[in-house]
């Protein structure tokens, strides 16, 4: 369970109040192995994942079902709670129904998978965890099929663990009213350097709907809102790690830094930001995120969507949270 306070320079405060119950099960026999989790939100519900898998050895697995879309760093490419401005773009911490092989040879890690589309398989489904297309009046979009490639390597370099890789996936979208079919691209280079409690993460994503219009609708928490069609992101992350203390098993502070750049600079469309500075502090069974997230014209902090221009001004809006959870 998690509870969550916020502090907003662009509405009103949000007091201490439970954020999240969720309920986790896994296990396995032999080769096979499962994995599932279900949460409650305030005022909806939604799956995370749900998947089983098979081990063919120990370098080589399938898995089948709701589960992490293998694009960018993994598992995120952030420390912080709030993420980075991929998450909010469906291309970080993105889970959605289909089948992904995973193969390991030497300091090379492989992933190749197929994902039928988002995880209800509805756009006009809103209250869910992962960000996926939405279906609106103006924009009626649903996703669809598309592969996946992903390739990193590990190595060792300046007396750090060092991994340097690329992600690529194609795929399509649906205009739910003409039937129409359109393109969905996307790719990333990443890299992430860890050392003595120091981690840094670089990468650059950029993604195309090659649709008519210059924005497309995403949902997720049951709020649609618009983004810009075609863009590029760019994360840069530094965290250290403290360790165990007398007080506390770690704390781990941090900085993420991201930004949308939509294609083209044309109108009705214009660059996103998003800073998160905070720390995670752990101890026993509870995890805390204390976070600074600013952001100019970035959705859920004061923006209107992500990469677009409805004409207002430009501007950075702030606000400090702090997410209390409990695992069991």
């Amino acid at each position: 369970m998690r509870f969550n306070y916020g502090w907003l320079d662009y509405g009103p405060t949000s007091r201490l109040q439970l954020e999240l119950l969720r309920a986790d099960v896994k296990g396995g026999s032999g080769p096979m192995f499962f994995s599932a989790q279900y949460r409650w939100y305030d005022g909806f519900d939604a799956v995370h994942h749900a998947y089983v898998g098979a081990k063919f050895n120990n370098n080589t697995n399938v898995k089948v079902g709701i589960q992490q879309v293998p694009f960018g760093l993994l598992p995120t490419v952030s420390q912080s709670f709030w993420f980075g401005s991929g998450y909010y773009l469906g291309i970080e911490d993105d889970y959605d129904p289909g089948v992904v092989f995973t193969h390991q040879r030497g300091n090379t890690t492989w992933h190749a998978g197929y994902f039928t589309g988002d995880e209800y398989g509805s756009g006009a489904r809103y209250d869910r965890y992962s960000f996926d297309v939405a279906q609106t009046d103006a924009l009626p979009y649903r996703e669809r099929g598309r592969v996946h490639a992903r390739v990193e390597q590990a190595m060792d370099w300046a007396g750090g663990d060092l991994l340097l890789g690329g992600s690529a996936f194609a795929g399509k979208v649906q205009n739910t009213q003409t039937r129409h079919h359109y393109g969905h691209q996307g790719a990333a280079v990443h890299a992430q350097w860890k050392r003595d409690g120091w981690t840094a993460q670089l990468q650059w994503a950029r993604y195309r709907y090659d649709i008519p219009e210059r924005r497309i609708a995403l949902s997720a928490f049951d709020a649609p809102f618009e983004i810009a069609a075609q863009a590029d992101v760019p994360s840069a992350n530094l965290a250290y790690s403290f360790g165990e203390n007398r007080l506390l098993d770690d704390v781990t502070c941090y900085n993420n830094l991201s930004m949308t750049r939509p294609v083209g600079h044309s109108a009705g469309v214009r660059d996103s930001w998003q800073n998160v500075t905070g720390c995670s502090f752990a101890k026993g069974i509870m995890l805390t995120y204390v976070d600074w997230i600013a952001g100019k014209d970035m959705w859920f902090a004061g923006g209107e969507g992500i990469g677009i221009d409805n004409g207002g001004p430009s501007q950075w809006h702030s606000r400090l949270n702090v997410n209390i959870g409990f695992y069991f």
